[in-house]
């Protein structure tokens, strides 16, 4: 096949299409700019005191529910006897209202609410 002349060439590159020189290229494609992922919305987990069950058995129920030690899980139990109400913790919507589904399983109160820092 006669190779054409730079004139015969339609798009000014001298390289016509198929004759591998084209097919050799390096093409660079920008990427669109990723945005971080959002944070879930913060909910507050809240334990509420009852006068049926025992101490240990909240602090256990806490210690096994929620990644708190046995110190801070005696120290929220405290806090919720004597005022009424502790955090136990702040975890998106869907954990706490899982926990609050555990909790009530074990039949304590506990409530979430938005945390709105």
């Amino acid at each position: 096949m006669p190779r054409k002349s730079r004139q015969d060439d339609q798009d000014g590159t001298g390289v016509e299409p198929g004759d591998g020189a084209a097919d050799t290229a390096v093409v660079t494609e920008r990427q669109p700019a990723r945005t971080p992922p959002r944070l879930l919305p913060p909910f507050k987990v809240l334990l509420h005191n009852d006068d049926v069950n025992e101490f240990l058995y909240v602090i256990a129920a806490i210690i096994k529910l929620t990644s708190l030690s046995q110190e801070d899980a005696v120290q929220r139990t405290l806090e919720a006897h004597e005022t009424g109400v502790s955090l136990l913790l702040v975890t998106h919507k869907e954990r706490a209202e899982l926990i609050q589904e555990q909790f009530a399983s074990c039949n304590l109160t506990v409530t979430i609410e938005p945390d709105t820092v």
